[in-house]
């Protein structure tokens, strides 16, 4: 007579397999999650910058508002003006916009992004802010960025740090 089948032994293996695999993957796949939701950041940035730079270029302003360069944010424009996607809120909270170009001494935050959900790390509320401020020693229109990378969560957007210059 033959018997089949799987012994005990054969089965407590594939088991512990499975378990080994699942205590990696999981966290993994998390971490891929959270990065592909915080992705939308960089280009976000990348959009406002490159605007900004054309902006300049082409009127020889200073620095322009939002509107004076063309920027929409991602997602749905607020009534109070900011852009809501289903991760991010994105605001301009600089308000010391004159006739539509700004007359910056120190540096002023002109972009931010914060998140409306928990991205592993990463709580509610978190900034990601692009500052600009006048070149030292420069008066010829050109100004100087600097970020602000919440630092839990760098890990999810790290081209991000690449707009300061």
């Amino acid at each position: 007579m033959k018997k089949q089948g799987f012994t005990l032994i054969e089965l407590m293996v594939v088991i512990v397999i499975m378990g080994i695999l699942a205590a990696v993957a999981v966290p993994k796949l998390f971490g891929m999650i959270a990065k592909s939701k915080a992705s939308e950041v960089g280009p976000a940035a990348g959009t406002y910058v490159k605007l900004q730079d054309a902006y300049v270029a082409e009127t020889g302003a200073y620095f322009g508002s939002w509107e004076k360069v063309g920027y929409t944010g991602p997602g749905a424009k607020q009534t109070d003006g900011t852009f809501h996607t289903t991760q991010f809120i994105y605001s301009d909270p600089y308000t010391g916009y004159a006739s539509g170009s700004a007359a910056l001494g120190s540096a002023a935050i002109v972009w931010q992004a914060h998140n409306v959900a928990k991205l592993n790390d990463c709580a509610i509320g978190d900034n990601w802010k692009l500052s600009v401020s006048k070149a030292s020693g420069n008066t010829n229109g050109e100004y100087k960025w600097s970020v602000t990378n919440p630092g839990t969560c760098s890990v999810l957007t790290p081209s991000f740090s690449n707009f300061a210059n």
